[in-house]
């Protein structure tokens, strides 16, 4: 994927400026993002990887949650970065917003806890393999590294939903999501069967929480 081109975060056809309403709107939001920090678990200290991190929203409760962890959010989008970074202004918490692709995410170094939400399921197969990858890279032997996305649509009703987000993302980049994608690539990277710890039925999809502690050695 060229450095200029990325799916933004709300999709091919709609602003930025509306993804935190489209997201509460339509995923459940408060839900999976209350059992993702529960599963993430901050820390004092510990340095922590939002990995497509968007508008903000999730390394701000990160924040909040653990004000001594350190916190960095990694995104290509400018605009997507700018309203993240007047979010965390305006909640007087402190993040470094870096510019880059899920692939780029080892080139920060190495992070106690890496953590991904709703990325993977918009970008081209090739950034997919590449970023989880980078994921397990920028993770330090026996951390962290937490996937929350769109994952197996098992279900007739869940694939009729996740038309939505296709519609938005494109069929090419979200189709292999749908068909397991991460659960088939998260197996091959852990060398063991990987399945959600956790999903949700949503107006757009199912949402499941992979973790892959256990892969670090």
């Amino acid at each position: 994927m060229p450095e200029a081109e990325f799916t933004p975060a709300a999709g091919r056809f709609l602003p930025t400026s509306i993804y935190d309403r489209l997201l509460a709107l339509l995923t459940r939001e408060s839900t999976w993002r209350a059992r993702l920090l529960e599963a993430l678990a901050p820390k004092p200290g510990e340095r922590i990887l939002d990995v497509g991190c968007g508008t903000g929203s999730f390394a701000i409760l990160i924040k909040q949650k653990e004000p001594l962890a350190i916190v960095v959010g990694l995104d290509p989008d400018p605009e997507a970065r700018r309203i993240a970074a007047a979010k965390a202004d305006a909640a007087d918490v402190e993040i470094e917003w870096v510019p880059g692709f899920a692939r780029d995410a080892a080139k920060f170094g190495q992070f106690d806890k890496v953590v991904s939400s709703l990325v993977f399921h918009q970008v081209p197969i090739e950034e997919k393999h590449a970023g989880l990858e980078a994921v397990f890279e920028a993770t330090k032997p026996g951390g962290l590294a937490l996937i929350a996305d769109y994952s197996e649509q098992r279900s007739w009703l869940m694939r009729q939903a996740f038309k939505i987000v296709q519609s938005a993302d494109g069929r090419t980049n979200t189709q292999p999501n749908a068909d397991g994608f991460l659960e088939q690539e998260l197996t091959r990277l852990c060398g063991s069967p990987q399945t959600a710890v956790w999903s949700l039925d949503t107006p757009t999809g199912t949402i499941s929480i992979f973790s892959a502690a256990a892969a670090f050695r």
